[in-house]
């Protein structure tokens, strides 16, 4: 039986920082002295390599030897519109199977999958069915990231409505990049009187 844990990260929006909580917590279970591996099964605005997907591949490879994949093999649908992979793909079928049974195969190699999504929780893959769907697929944990900025209230509490809405397990970080200054005094106050713990991904650093 397959003991691999698997955790889908995703955010609230696109450019979050998504592919910085992936490094972060490869290199926080890696620490742990847990075999890693990574992947993204969808890529939008590739030219000649997927930029995210290469970068953590080649950490992964550093962090655990025995992962020893082809970027196909991490990231098997790769499109060069920068847009919703529905609108990337333009007229190819997206094989929810394929990235399934990509995703035991990577899992077979390491003791933790870490999965990063493409933008928000309801980006569209195909016209009903959107990264919230894939993850309720791939039956694993989701992490959000939620952003630090004014507003980001609302943006976290729809998603974390959409997440329990559908049953998914989860946890949230905040990813503080934005609004630094004024955080603390903006919006902080409600994270604390609403919620009983509260994370950051920088927590997770040595």
């Amino acid at each position: 039986m397959n003991n691999t844990k698997n955790i889908f990260i995703t955010a609230t929006n696109t450019d979050i920082g998504k592919t910085y909580a992936s490094e972060l917590f490869l290199k926080y279970y890696a620490n742990k002295g847990l075999k890693v591996g990574y992947y993204k099964p969808i890529e939008t605005g590739v030219i000649d390599l997927p930029i995210d997907g290469n970068k953590m591949l080649n950490l992964v490879k550093e962090l655990n030897p025995n992962f020893d994949v082809s970027i196909n093999d991490v990231v098997p649908y790769q499109f060069e519109l920068p847009a919703a992979p529905y609108v990337a793909k333009k007229d190819l079928k997206i094989d929810i199977n394929l990235i399934i049974e990509k995703k035991k195969y990577l899992e077979s190699l390491c003791d933790i999958l870490i999965i990063e999504g493409a933008g928000g929780l309801l980006v569209p893959i195909e016209k009903d069915f959107f990264i919230i769907d894939l993850i309720k697929k791939l039956k694993t944990k989701a992490i959000l990231i939620c952003p630090s900025r004014l507003g980001s209230i609302n943006d976290s509490l729809l998603s974390q409505e959409a997440l329990k809405n559908r049953k998914i397990d989860f946890d949230w970080y905040i990813n503080l990049y934005e609004d630094k200054e004024s955080f603390e005094e903006v919006t902080l106050p409600f994270y604390k009187d609403y919620f009983k713990t509260i994370n950051f991904l920088d927590d997770l650093k040595d």
